[in-house]
């Protein structure tokens, strides 16, 4: 008898906490985690790549000394960040570090175009398709983390999960800032050979009809 009542009132708890969005949380939470950890795993891979590449622009390009230090220090302070995604000061130097990295990549990258033979180095233009590969990615992965985070920040603060929220201890997550939304659906262009498209020719000037004499 003892065990069907406890039974019973497992089920019933159960039931209440389904009915709650227990359930929902935990899987929003989950998805929330997983996204970040796609989101680490893209910047991760753009920072292995930083390396050849500063050392092939190096061989060919040494006199940009100050670009590359750039790089390379930008490189090693987003390495030292040791991010906390639920935190939300951590998560904005985060950005930050991030932020930082990527401008010293697209002054490197403007400082390539006037170097031709490095422009036309197979290691290097292998290096451009994936950088470019992996730009698109954390483009990718970062926008499918926002609406993540965005979903399961709205669930939790709606009625009743909210009191189930606030019952098992879940927060509000914090989240990217976008100063343009457009951002997080275009990819920065990462383009070291691209040439600028030639200008339209002029239309041709009207020819001058000549006059009749009277």
């Amino acid at each position: 008898m003892r065990s069907f009542s406890r039974l019973l009132l497992l089920a019933v708890l159960a039931s209440l906490l389904s009915g709650c969005g227990y359930n929902a949380i935990q899987s929003k939470d989950e998805q929330v985690k997983a996204g970040w950890a796609e989101v680490l795993n893209q910047y991760k891979r753009r920072a292995d790549l930083i390396p050849n590449l500063v050392q092939t622009v190096e061989g060919y390009a040494n006199q940009e000394r100050q670009v590359l230090t750039d790089v390379t220090n930008a490189r090693s302070r987003v390495g030292q960040i040791n991010v906390n995604a639920d935190d939300a000061e951590s998560l904005k130097q985060f950005q930050q570090a991030q932020g930082e990295l990527s401008g010293a990549l697209s002054r490197l990258l403007v400082v390539t175009e006037n170097y031709p033979n490095l422009k036309s180095d197979q290691g290097f233009r292998d290096l451009q398709a994936q950088l470019e590969g992996t730009e698109n990615r954390i483009t990718v992965a970062r926008g499918r983390y926002i609406t993540m985070v965005q979903d399961y920040n709205t669930y939790i603060r709606s009625f009743p999960q909210l009191v189930t929220a606030k019952l098992f201890g879940y927060a509000v997550k914090p989240n990217f800032t976008v100063d343009n939304e457009a951002q997080i659906s275009q990819p920065p262009a990462v383009k070291f050979g691209a040439q600028a498209p030639a200008p339209a020719p002029a239309p041709p000037a009207p020819q001058q009809q000549p006059q009749s004499a009277n």
